[in-house]
């Protein structure tokens, strides 16, 4: 089982890293192989809209780094994408990368029947987080991805996945911040959840394809 964790956050290492990392330290903790990708180390150029990929399975755009991410995308069963929240949207660096994935679309959906799951977060308790989940789940879901959610085995939901805040409490007007996602429990509960679900469903998408 190979996972692949997508970060489009501007800042390498930080909260929705945070998050992605712990799905995929649960996903390990299984027997995955697990992979984080920060986008902001690549150099991706914006889609020009060119329409090449309307006729065959390819980007006209060979001089940047698209290309290597879009292998590793190919290569894994389970994509995790997270990104924080720019004004209830995901950040351009996220939506840059999404556009340039169209050649994986248009012809025939490549990643047709690969696991895929999003996380996002947020500095207000509701920032935007459950539109950029959307968001993000949406891209998945038209690829032919199988999206799976952080509802766990016993049937309890707390959150619509995980969706963290560094929000903590008004306190006589004066807004209370966690200092990072790591003080926030429920974010890091979906996001051990949702590794753990990752894993069942290609489990279970094994053992389908064996009885075939």
């Amino acid at each position: 089982m190979k996972i692949l964790a997508i970060n489009g956050s501007h800042r390498r290492g930080r909260n929705t890293a945070k998050m992605l990392e712990t799905v995929l330290e649960e996903a390990r903790s299984l027997g995955a192989e697990t992979e984080l990708l920060e986008l902001s180390d690549y150099n991706i150029k914006p889609c020009r809209a060119c329409n090449h990929c309307l006729r065959v399975i390819e980007c006209s755009i060979q001089d940047d780094d698209i290309k290597l991410i879009t292998d590793k995308m190919l290569a894994a069963d389970a994509i995790v994408l997270g990104s924080p929240v720019y004004i209830s949207n995901v950040t351009g660096l996220m939506k840059n990368f999404m556009d340039r994935t169209r050649w994986l679309h248009m012809c025939r959906n490549t990643l047709h029947g690969k696991v895929g799951a999003a996380v996002t977060h947020a500095g207000l308790r509701n920032g935007g987080q459950e539109l950029t989940q959307i968001i993000m789940e949406r891209y998945l879901a038209s690829h032919g991805m199988i999206v799976v959610d952080s509802r766990d085995q016993e049937g309890r939901i707390y959150n619509h996945g995980p969706m963290g805040t560094l929000f903590e409490r008004l306190e006589d007007g004066r807004v209370i911040w966690k200092k990072d996602v790591e003080e926030d429990s429920l974010a890091l509960h979906e996001c051990r959840t949702l590794g753990r679900n990752i894993v069942r469903q290609l489990q279970l998408l094994k053992a389908a394809r064996q009885e075939v």
